[in-house]
């Protein structure tokens, strides 16, 4: 994969912590950038939430992949 990747571990973070720390990362990145969650649910809630708040997410590009019950990686690529 050609773009750089920021990886975020938040399962061990308080749940009302983590969206805040996930808006933070993201913006801290370039363009062309990727921040790679690692959450023990389905990130689709935090996914609609950046469709319709962050104008350089990428949502054609956005990935989730469940690897456990309690482990999901998504990508989510800035434009």
């Amino acid at each position: 994969m050609s773009r750089h990747e920021t990886r975020l571990d938040v399962r061990d973070l308080p749940p009302a912590q983590r969206h805040e720390r996930i808006h933070d990362a993201f913006a801290a990145l370039d363009a062309g950038e990727s921040l790679v969650v690692v959450n023990d649910h389905d990130p689709a809630p935090l996914y609609y939430e950046f469709e319709a708040e962050v104008d350089t997410f990428d949502g054609d590009a956005y990935r989730v992949r469940e690897e456990a019950e309690d482990r999901f990686v998504a990508t989510f690529p800035k434009r």
